[in-house]
C-alpha cells in the first residue's frame, strides 16, 4: 500500500521524484526525535544560491512536526545542524507538540458550537461602536 501512496500522494511520505533526488544528490544530515530524516545537497551555483535542505517526514507530512532546532537549519538560520552540534533548547522553548487542528484535541474556546456550547451573553457594559 505504501508503494501506491507514493505514486499518487505527497502527504504520505516522499514521492518517487523526491526519493530519486534524495538517492542521487542527497547527503544524510541527521534524524530528529520524531523519526524525520534531514538531507542536504550542494548547490549548482554555489556563489549565489545556498545548499538545498529538505526533510523526509516519518509518516504523514505535517510541517508542524519539525522541531525548532531543525526548523532553523532547514531555513538557513543556522549553518550547523542540531545533529552535528550539542543542541540544547532554550529555557523559554516549550516541548514540541504537533498541530491538533481538525482533531478531537483541537482548542475550542468557551461557548464554541463545535463542542456543543451555547454562545455567551455579552456583558451589560458592552456598547457597540457607531460611526459618526
Amino acid at each position: 500500500m505504501q508503494l501506491i501512496k507514493q505514486f499518487f500522494s505527497w502527504w504520505n511520505g516522499q514521492t518517487w521524484s523526491t526519493r530519486f533526488y534524495t538517492w542521487r544528490k542527497g547527503n544524510y544530515v541527521g534524524q530528529d526525535e520524531m523519526g524525520n530524516r534531514y538531507y542536504k545537497a550542494k548547490s549548482a551555483v554555489p556563489d549565489s544560491i545556498p545548499e538545498r535542505r529538505w526533510v523526509i517526514y516519518n509518516g504523514y507530512a505535517e510541517a508542524s512536526k519539525v522541531p525548532a532546532g531543525w526548523h532553523g537549519w532547514l531555513h538557513h538560520r543556522v549553518d550547523v545542524a542540531p545533529s552535528e552540534e550539542n543542541y540544547v533548547a532554550r529555557e523559554w522553548q516549550k516541548p514540541h507538540h504537533e498541530n491538533l487542528t481538525g482533531t478531537s484535541g483541537a482548542y475550542h474556546p468557551p461557548g464554541s458550537i463545535a463542542v456543543g456550547g451555547k454562545p455567551q451573553a455579552r456583558p451589560s457594559t458592552y456598547q457597540a461602536w457607531k460611526p459618526e
